[in-house]
């Protein structure tokens, strides 16, 4: 009674459901979709669902009165370490609806976990809105590159811009490697030792930090376009001057080469610690094949929420942030072990060793 005086007094009806996706996507009009495959999706944008958001809060809580047996199955499976298929979740824009699974995603949340393995089905906003055409313009672009990197702009055309600067990158490629290479090939070799290299080099010279409604892309555009497309001389600050260089394929030449002993800062160890969840009866197999990776200093086997605590150490270089060289380690060497049902990563901020 005293709760339900106190909803009346508020003048809320109830906890705020988790959003509705008909409801996300009549707002947007978005009712193209395309397929993207399986991959991990952080939790923290799965914001709503399909058919049982009425079902759920605001933080994917069961209301109350709503049956939890399934939430109770699925909590002890987790902890049973038994393996859970992909959840199935709709995209729009950067937030995810799920389409199945939603005990998993309301587990995954309560238990704090960074991110799921799920398949995706993104449905493209229609509306004419700035917003959604560069919107419609970055997922173009993806579709054409096969790169998954979050590369922001916000100014329309300039997707088109970058697209150029691929295909000229895979016409150098194949005269360089007298092969034939595909456009995803180059999209990626240029993402690695051009785009990202650049924008290191950008956030080093605090660009940004003058024009904080552009975006690290935009940068890069107008620097570009104007040091390797018009020839144009720019004074863009220390240390950016010197290692722009006068054309994108002298500048990958030379960043493949760049000394550390220069920009120390661009050589630098990181440690993290990783904890996992494995299925049962694979323990000591997947702690073998962890140990064997390089950046592995440490496994405990550990009791509680989490099987292992993994301690990693990497190492940061001028292509790469200290997240992006940690998630391309735990994506691309710890998740793709046989049995590993999920992990949370954790970086230390300051730390006191005896």
């Amino acid at each position: 009674m005293k709760r339900i005086l106190d909803r009346f007094r508020s003048g809320s009806s109830g906890p705020e459901s988790v959003k509705s996706f008909d409801e996300s996507r009549r707002i947007e009009e978005a009712y193209d979709s395309r397929y993207r495959g399986i991959r991990t999706v952080p939790i923290e944008r799965i914001v709503g669902s399909v058919g049982r958001y009425q079902d759920f809060d605001e933080r994917f809580r069961l209301k109350e009165g709503r049956q939890s047996e399934r939430l109770e199955n699925v909590k002890k499976a987790i902890a049973e370490g038994k393996p859970l298929p992909p959840v199935k979740l709709y995209q729009i824009k950067d937030a995810y609806y799920v389409m199945d699974g939603n005990h998993r995603i309301a587990v995954a949340k309560e238990l704090g976990h960074d991110e799921i393995l799920a398949q995706i089905v993104e449905f493209i906003p229609s509306a004419n809105t700035l917003e959604n055409v560069l919107y419609r313009d970055r997922a173009a672009f993806y579709d054409k590159t096969g790169l998954s990197a979050d590369i922001e702009l916000t100014e329309v055309g300039q997707y088109e811009y970058l697209l150029d600067q691929i295909e000229n990158h895979r016409v150098h490629l194949e005269r360089q490697e007298g092969r034939a290479v595909t456009v995803a090939e180059a999209a990626s070799d240029w993402h690695r030792t051009i785009y990202r290299p650049l924008c290191a080099i950008i956030r080093r010279g605090r660009l940004p930090d003058s024009f904080p409604e552009r975006t690290q892309g935009d940068f890069y555009v107008y620097i570009t376009r104007h040091q390797w497309e018009e020839n144009r001389r720019r004074r863009y600050g220390i240390g950016i001057d010197r290692l722009i260089f006068k054309n994108m394929e002298e500048f990958r030449e030379r960043m493949a080469n760049v000394d550390g002993v220069d920009y120390p800062e661009m050589k630098r160890g990181i440690t993290a610690f990783i904890l996992m969840n494995v299925q049962a009866k694979r323990e000591l197999r997947i702690m073998e094949k962890l140990f064997a990776l390089d950046a592995v200093r440490e496994i405990h086997s550990v009791h509680g929420d989490a099987d292992f605590l993994v301690k990693v150490e990497l190492t940061r270089d001028l292509l790469s942030s200290d997240a992006e060289i940690i998630s391309q380690f735990v994506h691309e060497h710890v998740r793709q072990i046989p049995g590993v049902n999920s992990t949370k990563t954790l970086i230390p901020g300051f730390s006191k060793v005896k």
